[in-house]
């Protein structure tokens, strides 16, 4: 069975970008343009990771870990945050608020693709 992941990123050409890869391994993308958007996917549907931008408009990555991280069906799905933002206070937010994995822009896929194998649960 493929595994579903939701990509939120208010960059088109970074959602294509992850989605091709993503894709290539083998796992279903569903994508979100903010942490809004990502919020009205979170609908029942099983999600074995999201991967989120930090800096996004409407919601940003943080509040929507949180907001996501509320809601029952979500509580136990790994996040991963994959940002331009490496500064320590916004990286311990971010692990405050449930996030496995921080990967920074611009990304390796090799790199990320081994991080979302090891977060995704078989």
């Amino acid at each position: 069975m493929s595994k579903t992941l939701l990509i939120v990123d208010d960059s088109s050409s970074m959602r294509q970008t992850l989605g091709i890869a993503l894709r290539g391994a083998g796992y279903e993308v569903v994508e979100a343009c903010d942490g809004q958007d990502a919020l009205g996917k979170l609908d029942g549907r099983k999600y074995n990771l999201i991967i989120s931008d930090v800096n996004m408009p409407n919601m940003d990555g943080i509040s929507f870990v949180k907001a996501a991280k509320a809601l029952p069906n979500y509580k136990f799905t790994p996040i991963i945050m994959l940002t331009t933002e490496g500064d320590a206070t916004k990286v311990q937010a971010g692990k405050d608020a449930g996030v496995r994995a921080w990967v920074l822009k611009p990304f390796q896929p090799p790199a990320l693709l081994d991080a979302v194998a090891k977060l995704v649960s078989p």
